[in-house]
């Protein structure tokens, strides 16, 4: 099904994988809690919990340090960069988002998220794998990190009065209006759009269609020509 996306090379459907299963130059990885993956998981995929990999500190050096210990980490379980690299979990969600994300900062492009995950996998009868998979040797990430893709919260703070500056608030409701405090402070980013992620999604998990998500994000005034910085 064509979602009409700008850039359709980000996602993959679940049966363009299925037909593609046995393609060697495909590098699978599930993010989903280890139980999870143990339970049932798609065959030949990596195991790589992404859930609790975060930095409070954005500072350029503490950064650069944290994506340095990524690359080491993807390299130790067995991601190959020169491969194309798909991600999934349960649904369209932030931990395979977050995998895509990582290896797009560290200079792979070729890495697809797969829309619907391991909930629309199952959905349309696809194989399934209890055997868990040794990772292989692999080729370090050693691209060139994308700087532009990231801001430090003091790159934020100057860019606080410019119009063109967009901060998109993703987390829950509870937390963009101060009622819960997962971070050292409740509250938002001051001038926040706030549509939570799940918004994203249709019914079954996946990612709707452009002409709805436009719906949703052009008339809060995120649009293409403005920078967006996600949170």
């Amino acid at each position: 099904m064509d979602k009409g996306f700008e850039n359709p090379q980000l996602v993959i459907t679940v049966d363009e994988l299925m037909n593609n299963l046995d393609d060697k130059n495909i590098c699978i990885v599930d993010t989903r809690p280890t139980h999870e993956y143990l339970n049932g998981h798609i065959p030949g995929a990596l195991h790589l919990d992404l859930f609790g990999l975060s930095l409070i500190n954005t500072t350029q050096e503490m950064f650069d340090a944290f994506m340095w210990m990524i690359a080491y980490l993807f390299q130790q379980r067995g991601i190959d960069p020169t491969k194309t690299i798909i991600w999934y979990e349960d649904i369209s969600g932030t931990r395979a988002s977050r995998g895509l994300w990582f290896c797009e900062y560290l200079g792979i492009m070729k890495t697809r998220l797969l829309d619907g995950g391991y909930k629309a996998w199952l959905a349309a009868d696809g194989p399934v794998s209890t055997e868990g998979v040794v990772p292989p040797a692999v080729a370090p990430f050693t691209g060139e990190p994308q700087k532009h893709l990231h801001l430090s919260a003091d790159s934020i703070h100057e860019q606080l009065n410019q119009d063109d500056f967009i901060r998109l608030d993703t987390r829950t409701a509870d937390e963009h209006y101060g009622r819960v405090a997962r971070a050292e402070r409740a509250g938002a980013i001051p001038g926040s759009i706030h549509i939570e992620w799940l918004n994203n999604l249709d019914e079954n998990g996946a990612f709707k269609p452009a002409h709805e998500l436009r719906e949703l994000y052009e008339p809060v005034g995120i649009t293409p020509e403005k920078q967006i910085m996600c949170y």
